[in-house]
């Protein structure tokens, strides 16, 4: 065997014997390799610097405004105030009114596959693999899984089944 087939092979028995034992030895020793803490405190300090001697003040808030800086200031009102009376019922009425509206429907996910405790579902935005625990898109959680005639069933915190399709 050629002195380069020796050196490559012990080059490539290095590199495999390193790529087997520098994660347990990383596993065992995770504060080395742990990112580091932003804050180690739950204080932080200031930095010592002299106050300001000149704030600036809106123009609104000067009491005493010459004739330029008057001219200047934009006074239209820009915004709406509710009435008194009628118009405030109506307001009432109308937020009563929205709370009445329908919800959006269900999202309408099947369950394809299950194995090993996790489940491959699908609905109109893409495919998802979820586990008991997991949000649906349905906003409910995945309760169980069922074997059920030799087939797959889902249960969700709601209640509701799904068959594996």
């Amino acid at each position: 065997m050629p002195l380069i087939d020796k050196f490559l092979a012990a080059i490539g028995l290095t590199m495999a014997a390193f790529a087997t034992f520098f994660p347990w030895y990383a596993f065992v020793h995770q504060g080395e390799f742990s990112m580091p803490r932003l804050w180690q405190g739950t204080t932080r300090d200031l930095p010592e610097r002299p106050g300001r001697d000149v704030l600036s003040v809106s123009p609104q808030a000067m009491k005493d405004m010459d004739s330029d800086t008057a001219a200047a200031v934009d006074r239209l009102t820009t915004a709406t105030v509710p009435g008194l009376g009628d118009a405030a019922d109506r307001g009432q009425a109308e937020a009563e009114a929205g709370m009445d509206q329908p919800f959006p429907g269900p999202s309408g996910f099947t369950l394809r596959h299950v194995v090993n405790g996790r489940a491959l579902i699908e609905d109109a935005s893409g495919m998802y693999i979820v586990r008991v625990g997991s949000i649906l898109p349905d906003n409910s959680r995945l309760a169980t899984f069922q074997e059920r005639g030799g087939r797959w069933v889902m249960i969700t915190s709601k209640g509701e089944i799904y068959e594996e399709q």
